[in-house]
């Protein structure tokens, strides 16, 4: 962190007042890395959550809403060894830059957020996040798209045009765009994903063929039943996600399984490292990454 124009909070929200353009020279001043380094593994937390209004992780409504709390648990997630780098929205990318966290790390940065958790324009998840544009100025290695697939609603054909049309522009630009597709309906009024293996690997095969080139193109995988069959329907590098599981012990177990799949390079993960029952972070990721490596 010795890259840091910020040492506190407060600094930041002075810094951001005082001197907006510090955010871009910043960016400009950080140490990057290329995305595969060592042995090919990555181990990437994620944080784009707050922004789609998803805020509660388990039973807990508000786990979320401190902004620095979430800073707090982010930066300690970084600071453990064998963690590559971060997945978030541009406000959380931009404070962890200005605090120095972001030296030497693999950066995603989060594309559409736009639907909503919980709103009646779900599924019309359009680009509210960063761009490919912006993407390249920062130098991060990537970006990522949500696709969630519902055949009975209109706004999907929306959602996939602009995925297609977002990983033309990172491949244009040499960045990865890392999808994270699903298929999903409504139940009871809330959408849900299918996480049965064969939901998952359609979701798949039309993730995959999104776009007009797939040289870039990472695939963002759930852990589901048979994961062996599901991972046979990419040659895509994969990261596996965590979600919000109710018994982490067991979502540990599902990961260490599933991390021995060909394809299968890494984890991509927010809720369950971030904000474990213990509420130590450290732990949690040092666990995380001992699978990974």
């Amino acid at each position: 962190m010795s890259n840091a124009l910020c040492s506190d909070y407060a600094a930041v929200t002075d810094l951001r007042a005082a001197d907006p353009g510090a955010v871009a020279r910043a960016w400009d001043t950080r140490a990057t890395r290329p995305t595969i380094r060592g042995d090919g593994r990555l181990m990437i937390v994620a944080a784009d959550h707050p922004a789609r209004g998803a805020l509660a992780v388990g039973n807990r409504p508000t786990a979320m809403n401190s902004r620095t709390d979430l800073l707090d648990r982010l930066r300690a997630a970084l600071a453990e060894p064998g963690v590559d780098g971060v997945l978030a929205t541009s406000d959380i990318l931009d404070d962890l830059v200005l605090l120095g966290a972001l030296e030497d790390k693999v950066v995603f940065s989060s594309f559409n957020r736009g639907g909503l958790a919980g709103s009646a324009f779900e599924f019309d998840d359009r680009m509210t996040g960063a761009t490919a544009e912006s993407t390249a100025a920062a130098r991060m290695n990537g970006g990522k798209m949500l696709c969630r697939i519902a055949l009975d609603d209109p706004g999907t054909v929306a959602t996939m045009t602009a995925c297609a049309q977002a990983v033309d522009e990172l491949a244009a630009r040499g960045l990865i765009a890392m999808l994270e597709p699903f298929m999903s309906s409504r139940v009871g009024g809330k959408v849900q994903n299918d996480l049965s293996p064969d939901a998952v690997i359609k979701s798949v095969h039309i993730g995959q063929g999104l776009g007009s080139t797939s040289a870039y193109t990472w695939m963002k995988l759930p852990v589901v039943p048979e994961m062996d069959r599901v991972m046979e329907s990419t040659t895509m590098p994969t990261l596996l996600l965590g979600g919000d599981p109710a018994d982490p012990d067991e979502a540990f177990a599902s990961w260490e399984k599933a991390l021995g799949l060909p394809s299968v390079r890494g984890l991509i993960v927010g809720r369950t490292l971030l904000y474990p029952a213990d509420d130590d972070v450290s732990s949690a990721v040092a666990t995380a990454v001992s699978m990974v490596r």
